[in-house]
C-alpha cells in the first residue's frame, strides 16, 4: 500500500508526499530528516490517501502540487484550515 499525504508546516505551508510506510515517514520529519520540512517544524498531518498502486499514488501526488490540486485541496480541508 501507497500513501499520499498532506503536512501543514509551522509556517502554514502545505506539503505533499508519498510513502510505503506512513508512520516511518511521519517519524521522520518529526525527527528533522526530510531537508525540505527540518526548518518547518513541527509538522501536523492534516489528510492522507492509500492506494494499492503506486502509479496511481504518485499521480494523486503530482496532481496535489499542481496549481489545480492544491486549490482543490485547499477546498477540501477549508474547516481544518480556517481552525489554525
Amino acid at each position: 500500500m501507497f500513501s499520499v499525504y498532506i503536512l501543514l508546516l509551522s509556517n502554514k505551508q502545505l506539503y505533499a508526499g508519498i510513502t510505503n510506510n506512513l508512520e516511518r515517514r511521519l517519524k521522520e520529519h518529526r525527527q528533522g530528516k526530510s531537508t525540505f520540512t527540518k526548518h518547518r517544524l513541527p509538522v501536523k498531518i492534516i489528510f492522507y490517501e492509500m492506494f494499492n498502486n503506486k502509479e496511481d499514488a504518485e499521480k494523486r501526488e503530482r496532481y496535489f502540487k499542481t496549481s489545480k490540486g492544491k486549490k482543490s485541496l485547499r477546498a477540501l480541508l477549508r474547516n481544518t484550515l480556517s481552525n489554525i
